[in-house]
């Protein structure tokens, strides 16, 4: 019986973890896009190399 008073509270303290964990990830629109990497990496046009003649996108601004 001495053990629940360790592992209720532990229970408890990783329910609330998760919890919140969760409502960060809606705050920061982590489910903003829920398809778009699964169909993206299927697609032809996302290659490691882009075209020579696509415009640049504007994710492709050069580090600083």
């Amino acid at each position: 019986m001495n053990i629940l008073a360790v592992l209720i509270p532990v229970s408890l303290l990783l329910g609330a973890a998760g919890l919140l964990a969760f409502f960060w990830s809606l705050r920061h629109n982590q489910f903003e896009d829920l398809k778009g990497h699964a169909t993206r990496i299927l697609s032809d046009r996302y290659d490691d190399e882009p075209a020579e003649d696509a415009p640049p996108r504007k994710d492709d601004a050069p580090l600083r």
